[in-house]
């Protein structure tokens, strides 16, 4: 909690960032993915992303709920992108 790694401040909360937040890329086990959840929703971010292998429906229904619909999940974000560049070219 407030400790920096790689130079860069680690929070314990999401509510603790005092910035705004485009992506919450979440690398937990499914188990702890309404929790994370529960906490995006006391946040202004903007998507909610759980990496490959990660899912939980318990989490998406806790999002949509409070009309937050930008949820990907079992999904990686690198593969997602070079699949997305490669068709742009």
């Amino acid at each position: 909690m407030g400790q920096k790694i790689l130079g860069e401040t680690a929070y314990a909360r999401l509510q603790d960032i005092p910035v705004s937040v485009d992506i919450v890329n979440v690398f937990r086990l499914s188990e702890f993915l309404p929790g994370v959840a529960r906490d995006f929703i006391e946040t202004d971010a903007k998507i909610f992303w759980a990496q490959l292998g990660l899912q939980s429906q318990e989490a998406e229904e806790l999002l949509r709920a409070t009309g937050r619909n930008h949820i990907v999940m079992n999904r990686c974000i690198k593969r997602e992108y070079n699949r997305l560049v490669k068709e742009i070219d």
